[in-house]
Parts: structure tokens; sequence; C-alpha cells
């Protein structure tokens, strides 16, 4: 986000807090039942009646998560204490008239989710998302705001976010743009930081590791912040010197990771002795290549970051998909992954956005906008993603690695393009559109070379030659056409039957066959399903591509039968080719060590 106030309120002492500030406290006297009291006092209010909101979404996010629906016990009150009538106007407005100038609320919170978007407010912690606990009002956005957090000492809470400190417990921000921006966590945590070049990396670690166990994590964090620091030559400047990882690795939290300005929340069940020592460190490269390229290399669309409705943007397919690309390079090169770990891990990415029929619907940009409907979204209605949608992060991932061999045969690189759009629009704060990335590739590798990318893989959705793009590193793409293909995400149930879990992807067999969703295969060729066995073993080991399988099943009760004619295994494995007992060329293995950044 760009924050127009934010050089001014740097240039300030933080001692000169006027009277037109929005003020805040939050206490947590009933966090065993996740109740947060929060008041809030609006001052030199000039219209008759001042609108009161909670957000609609959360930066980050895309999709609309109807925050105000945890907001109760909401009571106003005038400068001198007497009660002011509350009105709604819509689900998460409220309008208070008949005040003197000042407003003061006080307004219970619920908050049980701890995760990117949302609060959770327990006795472990209060992990608190800005925009899923404070309403704020509208009309006084510009303004200063500070915030008191009144810390449960018996819980031996400390305060980790990038909220600049005032004194005591008590935070501020320059504007309510900043303030949304700036999730905060109160909690027993373990801190640890390092100094690069002048600014501070700190490690705000909310899990029940060692002290050890959290040291060794943080050198996994920063050889992490060293790497992307490579990818672009130099840090962001961040805004009050320091850039906090606020990390909750604890049973009752929910997996996940959002970037923000000057830090970021990595969120999951896994604690560092339980698996999240080596697998929680990915979402650590993601959330913090976000700090230059979506906090800073900011798409216009994005531009101002809208609270009160769904934020939709055709360039997540940069912004969150060139990030997912260079998520595992980025350990790879770190050294916290192998390469061939790396590189099998491409597989699954791969097949999903190469195999999916969704790419005759909608191009990148396309994919992009859907987010408000994916994105951490919720509906009851049954909807058909399995062929109309790719992951935004997904499908730019893979164009991500397409472009960065591309470029490499060039004599470029994907490091270098990125050097050159952080410069002319992230460093610079200057917000981009899809058209300017085109004419930033055209400049950099030459028109044709630019043009060419966009035309066939972002306007279109054509498909790069990725077989002899991996050629060029020692990678190898293979299928076996031995392997059968059934098409349909199949569950053996308790009763030996095959119940369909999801939608069969058009022009599978099972596609082909008539077979949907939640239908209960009850027998193939006449036979019930052996028991102790996976349906894909079954079909793997028993049959062979173009064998016809006779099905009988069951929709809505009632008995039906169709012919399912298998087919070959269209997924790719994907390997080093020494794997396949063939050196890689000398020239192969130095293009392979200048992208890998391995020796």
């Amino acid at each position: 986000m760009r924050y127009l106030t934010l050089l001014l309120f740097l240039g300030l002492h933080i001692s000169s807090i006027t009277a037109q500030s929005s003020t805040y406290a939050i206490s947590f006297d009933n966090a065993v039942h996740h109740e947060a009291h929060i008041s809030a006092t609006f001052n030199e209010i000039v219209e008759d009646t001042l609108s009161l909101r909670m957000s609609r979404t959360s930066p980050g996010r895309y999709a609309l998560h109807e925050f105000a629906k945890n907001v109760y016990n909401l009571k106003a009150f005038d400068s001198k204490g007497d009660a002011l009538p509350i009105s709604k106007n819509n689900p998460y407005e409220w309008l208070v008239p008949k005040h003197d100038g000042t407003v003061k609320i006080t307004y219970t919170l619920y908050a049980n989710r701890a995760d990117g978007t949302y609060s959770q407010i327990d006795e472990t912690h209060a992990h608190l998302n800005i925009p899923a606990t404070f309403m704020y009002a509208p009309s006084l956005s510009t303004r200063k705001i500070t915030v008191d957090f009144k810390t449960r000492d018996d819980l031996n809470w400390k305060i980790a976010t990038q909220l600049p400190l005032i004194k005591n417990n008590t935070y501020s921000a320059p504007n309510l743009q900043y303030f949304m921006d700036s999730p905060t966590e109160l909690s027993n945590h373990k801190l640890r930081e390092f100094n690069v070049d002048g600014q501070t990396i700190k490690l705000a670690l909310h899990d029940p590791c060692t002290e050890e166990e959290a040291s060794t994590y943080f050198e996994k964090v920063k050889k992490v912040v060293l790497a992307e620091k490579e990818v672009f030559g130099e840090l962001p400047t961040f805004d009050y010197g320091s850039y906090t990882f606020i990390a909750c690795y604890v049973p009752n939290a929910s997996g996940d990771g959002m970037e923000h300005r000057n830090s970021t929340i990595l969120t999951s069940t896994r604690t560092l002795s339980n698996g999240g020592m080596d697998r929680n460190i990915g979402t650590v490269s993601h959330e913090f290549f976000h700090s230059w390229n979506v906090e800073r290399i900011r798409p216009k669309s994005l531009e101002p970051f809208n609270f009160e409705e769904a934020n939709m943007s055709g360039e997540l397919w940069f912004a969150e998909g060139f990030t997912s690309y260079y998520t595992n390079l980025i350990l790879c090169r770190a050294g916290l992954i192998t390469p061939e770990k790396y590189v099998e891990g491409l597989t699954g990415t791969f097949n999903y956005v190469w195999n999916s029929p969704a790419r005759q619907f909608f191009n990148p940009i396309e994919m992009s906008y859907q987010a408000p409907f994916v994105d951490a979204a919720t509906s009851v209605d049954p909807v058909n993603r399995e062929n109309t949608f790719i992951s935004y992060y997904s499908y730019g991932s893979v164009l991500g690695l397409a472009l960065d061999l591309q470029l490499r045969n060039e004599g470029l690189n994907l490091d270098d393009f990125m050097k050159l759009v952080w410069s002319t629009y992230g460093k610079t704060e200057k917000p981009y559109t899809i058209e300017n990335l085109n004419e930033l590739l055209n400049t950099y590798a030459g028109k044709t070379f630019g043009n060419n990318f966009f035309n066939s893989f972002v306007y279109k959705s054509e498909m790069p030659q990725y077989n002899e793009l991996f050629k060029t590193v020692g990678i190898s793409m293979s299928q076996n056409a031995e392997i059968a293909y059934f098409g349909a995400a199949v569950s053996i149930t308790d009763d030996l039957n095959g119940k369909i879990g999801s939608n069969t992807k058009i022009g599978s067999p099972a596609y082909l066959a008539g077979l949907d969703k939640d239908d209960i295969i009850t027998s193939i060729n006449g036979k019930s399903f052996p028991n102790g066995i996976q349906f894909n073993t079954f079909i793997n080991e028993g049959f062979k591509p173009e064998d016809t399988l006779s099905i009988t099943f069951l929709r809505d009760g009632m008995e039906r039968k169709t012919e399912v004619i298998l087919t070959s295994e269209p997924n790719y494995a994907i390997n080093l080719v020494e794997k396949n007992d063939k050196a890689p060329s000398k020239k192969v293995l130095k293009a392979r060590q200048a992208w890998l950044k391995v020796e």
C-alpha cells in the first residue's frame, strides 16, 4: 500500500499526537471465552451523524469476510458520557447522530480463528488482524490513530507489531490504511533479530519450542532474507527501520501466511518440534518476497485498498504467482532444500496447470479476477472450480518458471527483470498495470520477446514449451503410457463402494462416461472393490489404458450403468536427468548452477 502521509509522520516527534486523532484501547479480561473489550474515541467530528464501520475485507485478501458479524454490545456516548442513539444503515455500518463533536464507543468482539485474516483471543494469545478487530470511522481515515493494548501480565504477554511504539503499550499509526495493515500478536513469544544494512529483521515466535529450537529456526529465516535480498539487490526501506515476522505456530492456529508492508503473519498448527522446523519455512519465503512484490511493487488495481468492497486485480498471476515461483527456488538457493527436492517439487503444480481444462475458459488475467470468489471465500452452492479455475498462485508460478528459463536462453534472467520492475515501480512506489509489465519486459528482453510472452501466455492461455526449456537445465519430463487413468477422485466407503468426491474433469474418461460428483460406484465389471485398497491403486494394478470398464453406480438412490474407456495417465514426472542415469553436459550443468545458485 501507499501511505501518502507517512513521510510527514516520520518527520514528526512521536509526542506530537494532536487532538485530531482516533484513539483505541483493547483489553482481554474474558479471553478464556474469546472476547475482547474495545473502546474508541473520535473527536472534532464535523458531520452531524458519524458513520462507523467494520471492514468487509482485509489487506492481502480479495474476498469479503464481513467482520461485523463478531461485534456486539455496542454503546456510544458523547464527551459528557451521555448515551447516544445508534442506528444501522446496513449490516456493517452503524450511524451515531446527536453527538457534541465527540463520539466514544465501547463494544465486545468475539474472535476465535488465528490466521492471516481473522483474530483469535484466548489464554494463549491475542492474535489480532486489525480489520477483524477494530471499528473505524471512514470520514476520519486520514487522521492519526493510537491504540493501547492492555496486555495480560498474568500470562506474560508481550506485543509484536509493525506499529511504532509511543510509550508503554501504546502504539500509533499515521492513518487508517497503515493501521489496518498492521497485524498485532500479544503472547509470551520469543524474540530474535538481526541487522541487515542498517535495518532490523525480527522474528516474534509464538511456539512452545525451546530457545535452542527458536535460534535454529531463526537461522533459516536469516538465510531466506539474504537470498531474497540478492534477487532484488537490496532490501526495501522499511518505514520504521524494521521488519517483523509474526509467527504463531500453535495447535489452536490455522495454517496461513499474510503479507503486510513491514511485517507478515505466519500461522500453522505445526510447532517447530512437530514438523514445523522444515515445513513452515516455505511460508516465510513466500511472505517476505511480498515485501517487494505486492507491497511496494503494487498493482494499480489494488490502490487504494478498499475496506468496503471486494478487491479485484488482474495482476495476481504476477503478484502472487511469481512470488510463488520464487518461494521454493529461494529455499534451494539458501541451501534449505536440495536441487533434487526443488525440481521434483515442481511436479504437482506443473501437472495441475498443464492438465487443467480451465485454460479453455480463462487466461491468467481472468483467473486473477476470480480471487474474490476463491480467496478464503465461502459459499454454500456447489461450483465447478475443478474445470473452470486454476489458482493464480500456481498459474503464475509455472509462467514465472517458463519466463526465467526462456530469458536464460537469451543470456538474461528473471532476477534481473525483477530488479528492473523493482527500480521502476517498487522503489518508487508507482503502481503498475499489466501493460506496464509488458512494456518493461519489452525494454528488458526486446519487443519481440516481450510481446510474444504476453500475447501467448498472459493475454491468451497457451502453454510454453516446457520440455525444451527443461532440457536447457538438465531436467527431464516423462509420462508412463502404461498407467491407466480413470479421471475421478474416488474414495472407498466402509461398505466397499466408491464415492466420487469432486467434479469429474472435462475430457477425462469418467467425465465422458457421464459420471459426476457424489455418484456411488457399486461395481466394476460386475465385481465390488476389494477390501483395503485405494481406488487409484485398484485401477493401476488391475487395468491398462484402453480397457473398457462396465460401471454400475447409484445417483440419487437410483441404480445406473455406464462404460468408462481408460486412457493413459496424463501427468508428468519431473526430475533431474541424473535420476535417469544421464549426466548433464558441462554447458547444461553451468546453466543449472546459474539458475539455482548452487555448485
